[in-house]
């Protein structure tokens, strides 16, 4: 698994074989890369449940100034600061390891204003719209700010924001949707 674009491009991530992950393939990667360019650079961005950091490596290196990462499986967020090390990126980045909805208290408690959300759940979570419902009702996302959904069926039911992005790749669908 490699980071596709910006100052990171090419770098090699650690972890594509944790048990339990299934890191967003690279030509879904792009695509969805493709679609939110213009929310990355100088954001503060939450990869909630980042299994191996895909995501939001792929975000600091295209521009963004702050990536939380967050995972509760250990061995995730252990190998997450592995390559923050290796991609001496340590002051873009924390790691957190919680569960959702304490890493979202976090977020709160801190008071962190969020640009980019991603949300690639394990398929059989069906927590994200009472993730996303936590963010809204505690303005957790900017103005403007933008959550991008990795599912596996189109079950959200989200009223608050606007969907301004939304493409099936084989089994999944990526829903982009924008405060």
């Amino acid at each position: 698994m490699k980071i596709i674009s910006g100052s990171l491009k090419g770098r090699i991530i650690k972890g594509y074989d944790i048990e339990g992950t299934r890191p967003t393939m690279d030509r879904v990667k792009e695509s969805l890369f493709g679609m939110i360019q213009t929310y990355i650079s100088d954001k503060v961005v939450l990869d909630l449940f980042a299994g191996t950091g895909n995501l939001g490596f792929e975000a600091i290196s295209n521009g963004a100034k702050l990536c939380i990462f967050n995972d509760k499986n250990k061995k995730c967020t252990s190998l997450i600061k592995e390559n923050i090390n290796i991609f001496n990126i340590e002051s873009k980045a924390v790691v957190l390891n919680l569960d959702c909805k304490k890493a979202l208290e976090y977020i709160k408690e801190n008071n962190i204003k969020l640009d980019l959300v991603f949300l690639d759940p394990p398929y059989k979570d069906r927590s994200l719209n009472d993730v996303i419902t936590y963010i809204h009702d505690n303005s957790l996302l900017n103005k403007n700010g933008i959550i991008v959904c990795e599912i596996d069926n189109l079950y959200l039911n989200i009223s608050y924001y606007e969907v301004i992005k939304e493409r099936k790749y084989n089994d999944k669908y990526i829903i982009i949707y924008r405060n």
